[in-house]
């Protein structure tokens, strides 16, 4: 039939059927109008006697927190509470205020009726494409209300159920309709409804606001008078003997009861010198660590008790141990000192100050501040440092290591300064020096070269003593000709400060004639 041509008279029939189904949609019975007004009657009663019922809580909170510092804390919350729960309360009767303008009552009572319209809403609060300013401040409003009185009572498990109720009933997450269509908050509960219907909503959330009052406030009133004498206020300490313990070493302390209660306040409390604030009940101080070691921690808690002052006193210590600035890395196969040089060493020993440290070994020597140390190995391939410090109990802990001792590799032999193959007049060869370079060598060492072997192409070998050319080297090399390549060899080289210590075989170097 969807496809069949109409005749204009069933078209007609057709349209005024619609209209007419449309017409039952929209026109809601007198019946029901009527039952949502008796509705919303029972509702604004209701909150009129919780009003009254949430002050006389209030005040008799506060009368408590007069006379018992332990409810003083539950006070705080209360105060938060009533601000908070009144500013919405009047907002949504703003609301409720706005939707019944220009309606005329009857006898007091609003004609409900005649409230099936839900017009000034629908203009209101929402636009084309969506929310208008109004309805995006209604969200905002009920929003902030829910966030802030959670706030107050934070992730305290005691009111877990309270902070259920207030996400539930106050939430403004989209909703799904029974067609499955995804709707927003104001969209879903208050578009295209009877202003009647939406100002008994208004009410009933008015209602809500007044029972969660409610129920805090009682949540206050019945749990501050426990919190003084619970046992869940009390905690284990421990203390232990000092604040750092060293492996092998016997941990020593107590376990104690103690309690945090923000009402017992002292007059005064010290601690190393200084006064400190107190928060909660408990004392937070902050000074200096000091130097490495041990260090005691003393002052008082003074408290007034039948007009005297009470004191009690703080003792404790602490270890401060080096504050870690490098990491310590190790090639095993690198523990390497070198004789003939002198050999910077930095050696410590965790947890224990530098002055409180000994080292000793061959050719070990202390180099002038703590940790310090400077190495010189003699004879054999390895030396062995022992290193002993001393705890803050006077006990004694030592260690040791090995190191291999190796000679300085054999240097480059240079003519000029410069190695491998050097080019040149032969007027500068004679008038060159020649020397030794440690190449790829980390130690600021000097070298002397103290005598070398000499050849020229058809020429028998030279030996020359000290670190030039001598006549009878001069008078070798005078007959030698461009290209020729004069090698100097067998180059004898001492390491300055090491008496006859001689370095290794030197390598040679070559001087081309140009």
């Amino acid at each position: 039939m969807a496809g069949a041509k109409l005749s204009p008279r069933m078209k007609m029939i057709s349209l005024m059927y619609l209209v007419f189904i449309a017409m039952l949609a929209l026109n809601m019975s007198k019946e029901v109008l009527s039952a949502f007004g008796l509705m919303n009657e029972k509702f604004e009663s209701s909150n009129n006697d919780a009003l009254a019922s949430n002050t006389s809580l209030y005040d008799a909170l506060s009368a408590k927190a007069s006379e018992t510092p332990t409810f003083a804390e539950a006070k705080k919350r209360a105060d938060q509470v009533k601000a908070i729960s009144n500013s919405f309360y009047a907002y949504l009767g703003k609301l409720k205020t706005e939707i019944t303008a220009g309606i005329e009552r009857e006898n007091g009572k609003l004609p409900y009726e005649t409230m099936d319209k839900g017009d000034k809403i629908d203009e209101g609060w929402f636009s084309s494409d969506g929310y208008s300013k109004k309805g995006t401040e209604i969200v905002s409003t009920i929003d902030k209300y829910r966030n802030d009185m959670i706030a107050v009572v934070g992730n305290d498990p005691k009111y877990k159920g309270i902070v259920s109720e207030l996400n539930s009933k106050f939430s403004t997450a989209d909703i799904k309709d029974r067609e499955g269509v995804t709707k927003k908050y104001l969209d879903y509960n208050y578009k295209g409804f009877p202003s009647i219907a939406s100002l008994t909503k208004l009410s009933a959330m008015q209602n809500d606001v007044e029972v969660i009052e409610a129920s805090l406030y009682n949540n206050f009133l019945g749990k501050a008078a426990v919190a003084a004498t619970s046992m869940n206020n009390y905690k284990a300490i421990v203390i232990t003997d000092k604040s750092a313990f060293f492996s092998g070493e016997a941990v020593t302390g107590m376990v104690v009861l103690g309690r945090y209660d923000a009402n017992t306040v002292p007059t005064k409390v010290v601690v190393n010198g200084a006064n400190q604030p107190v928060e909660n009940g408990q004392v937070k101080f902050k000074f200096g660590a000091g130097n490495v070691g041990e260090h005691k921690i003393n002052g008082s808690f003074t408290f007034m008790e039948d007009g005297k002052a009470i004191d009690i006193p703080v003792e404790g210590n602490y270890v401060v141990v080096p504050k870690p600035n490098s990491a310590t890395i190790s090639a095993d196969k690198m523990n390497v000192v070198y004789r003939g040089v002198t050999n910077p060493m930095t050696i410590s020993f965790a947890g224990i100050s530098a002055d409180k440290v000994s080292a000793s070994g061959a050719g070990l020597s202390p180099a002038g501040k703590p940790g310090a140390y400077t190495m010189k190995p003699g004879a054999g391939s390895e030396v062995v440092i022992n290193v002993t410090g001393k705890l803050a109990d006077g006990t004694s802990v030592s260690d040791k290591k090995s190191f291999r001792i190796k000679g300085i590799p054999g240097p480059v032999g240079t003519i000029r300064g410069e190695v491998g193959n050097v080019k040149g007049a032969k007027s500068n060869l004679e008038i060159a020096t020649i020397g030794a370079k440690l190449e790829d060598f980390d130690f600021e060492v000097g070298l002397n070269v103290v005598g070398f072997n000499i050849k020229a192409p058809g020429q028998p070998t030279i030996v020359v003593s000290g670190n030039k050319l001598d006549a009878r080297a001069k008078a070798s090399i005078s007959k030698a000709g461009r290209g020729d390549l004069i090698v100097v060899s067998e180059i004898k080289t001492k390491l300055e400060g090491a008496g006859s210590y001689m370095l290794p075989r030197t390598a040679p170097v070559f001087f081309e004639i140009q």
